[in-house]
């Protein structure tokens, strides 16, 4: 049976979560522990820092802003700015971009930053989604990876040391204490954290017979090349009080559009907008530990006392987990062509990577669907 956290809804299966012997979990006891932060020493020390790079680089680009578009890198290389930072904005293609997402990426270009939109091969990339889903089950396994290692790359080719990130996701969602509480992100992060899902990118070369060249964007620099160049990266969630809710609306505010109605398998209108490929992606996520977007929304919106853990439970019961039929509006069968895939095809990768003590089961061990194809989680709470 899964145990879930008194405080929020996050249940005991969320790799890296524990729950102490309260039954209330590390994120919830870290999201308590920032009111006993400084952060007006906190803000002082980002100071420092930044002041440190813009001698360093005096008449350059200053530092890196890794941004999607989303509403969180939006308020990063703002705030950059705010803090007379001359920001280099690094986009990462996504996988499958939705008319939104353009949109937004488009919006960022009218702030006042320089921005470079980087888009690894197109044939390649639908090669990886494949490989991701069928492998481990993470159809944006290329964009996870690139995310972090094309910003690193533009830092060793531009020779900008550093990495200005947004929150830690660990301190956030729940994880090891000192990856917590870290501030800095480092390769061992990077390794360890940053979507790889044991799968590497050499396992893909030897394995798939594809040209280690055409993978260079998936690859970190050399430990030489990072030392040369001096690269670090920092959260700016150590340094400012971070609320994701905030930070939506912030965006709203200097022009990043929010979707018309809650995206399929959220509670809100300003997450997760730019992948037509994220609906697979939490549906996948919910058939392995039994948990999706929406329970992560709920669960920081409890937190801040936005909505009850009640309410969180109800919304939860009708959002998280369904079969993912569409995304932002477009048909599963678009979604699945691009990567030359058939909904048989799916429907059967994703029974294989369905862990089935978490959901409801017939007398055969069959999984239990109702007529969407849904299924029955065993219990939604401590009961």
């Amino acid at each position: 049976m899964l145990e879930y956290c008194k405080n929020c809804l996050m249940p005991s299966t969320r790799p890296d979560l524990r729950l102490n012997d309260e039954m209330i979990c590390n994120a919830c006891i870290s999201y308590k522990d920032k009111n006993l932060i400084d952060w007006d020493k906190r803000s002082d020390e980002l100071k420092k820092i930044l002041k440190k790079y813009k001698k360093t680089n005096l008449g350059e680009w200053n530092c890196i802003v890794p941004v999607s578009g989303g509403k969180d890198s939006t308020y990063q290389a703002l705030k950059m700015l705010e803090l007379d930072m001359r920001p280099l904005c690094v986009t990462s293609s996504t996988c499958h971009l939705s008319e939104i997402g353009r949109k937004n990426i488009e919006n960022l270009k009218h702030l006042g930053v320089d921005l470079i939109e980087f888009s690894p091969n197109i044939k390649i990339r639908k090669q990886l989604n494949r490989i991701g889903l069928t492998t481990v089950g993470d159809i944006a396994w290329p964009e996870h990876v690139g995310i972090f290692t094309i910003p690193i790359n533009i830092s060793v080719k531009f020779n900008i040391p550093l990495i200005i990130w947004g929150e830690n996701s660990q301190n956030e969602y729940g994880g090891p204490a000192a990856d917590a509480e870290s501030n800095i992100l480092n390769r061992r992060w990077l390794e360890e954290f940053g979507g790889l899902n044991s799968l590497r990118v050499t396992d893909i070369s030897e394995n798939y017979n594809i040209d280690p060249l055409k993978l260079i964007p998936y690859k970190y620099p050399s430990d030489e090349q990072l030392k040369s160049v001096g690269t670090t990266g920092i959260f700016l969630g150590y340094y400012i009080s971070w609320d994701p809710i905030e930070n939506a609306f912030f965006a709203q505010k200097n022009g990043f559009d929010f979707s018309n109605e809650p995206v399929e398998g959220s509670m809100v209108e300003y997450e997760n907008l730019d992948n037509l490929q994220h609906g697979i992606h939490d549906y996948f996520k919910f058939l392995k530990f039994g948990f999706g977007r929406a329970t992560d929304q709920a669960s920081y919106h409890i937190r801040r006392s936005k909505i009850t853990r009640e309410e969180g439970l109800k919304i939860i019961k009708e959002r998280d987990g369904k079969f993912p039929w569409t995304y932002l509006g477009i048909k599963l069968e678009v979604i699945l062509e691009n990567i030359g895939m058939k909904l048989e095809e799916f429907e059967r990768i994703a029974d294989q990577f369905t862990n089935k003590k978490l959901f409801v089961l017939d007398d055969n061990k069959h999984l239990v669907r109702d007529n969407h194809k849904n299924l029955k989680k065993i219990n939604y709470d401590n009961l």
